[in-house]
């Protein structure tokens, strides 16, 4: 007997995140998508649509709060503080979870590539608002969410992202 393996559903409209096997909701959370909704094309700052998988999982053992920038940690933990000090920057944190794109010409190829747009989930500072929208393209969540996410599952999982 094979077990059915386990699939992100994104929600764009409902800013929610669920992981389900066989129909059973594993675990849920909130999330934050684009502000400038949902879109694939390159340089767009959209949320991507359709079906994807996670291509890459990074940040394995890392501490909570750890810092990435090109996916590699950057030796900083981010504080309140530190945010303050850097309000313009784009914060990646505590682990990340890179989308492939599985539907050529939707989300895959040419100027509608996810994985080359570098969509990720990832962990965002806690004072985020997961009520609204508000990141350049990538799947934001709470960093204990996303901790407990990235432990839960396996490079290519399947990741349905919809309105």
């Amino acid at each position: 007997m094979t077990t059915q393996a386990a699939r992100i559903d994104i929600d764009l409209s409902a800013q929610q995140l669920a992981l389900l096997r066989a129909g059973e909701e594993l675990f849920c959370c909130p999330v934050s998508t684009a502000a400038n909704g949902a879109g694939e094309r390159n340089d767009s700052f959209c949320t991507p649509r359709g079906r994807h998988e996670i291509h890459e999982k990074i940040g394995a053992g890392c501490a909570p709060d750890t810092v990435f920038v090109g996916r590699q940690p950057t030796g900083e933990t981010y504080t309140p503080e530190l945010g303050r000090t850097n309000p313009d920057r784009d914060w990646v944190l505590s682990r990340i979870l890179w989308l492939s794109g599985k539907e050529t010409g939707k989300n895959l190829g040419g100027d509608v590539d996810t994985r080359k747009r570098y969509i990720y989930l990832h962990g965002c500072p806690d004072n985020v608002d997961f009520e609204l929208p508000g990141s350049h393209g990538c799947i934001r969540l709470r960093n204990s969410d996303i901790v407990a996410l990235f432990d839960l599952v396996e490079p290519g999982t399947e990741v349905t992202i919809h309105e």
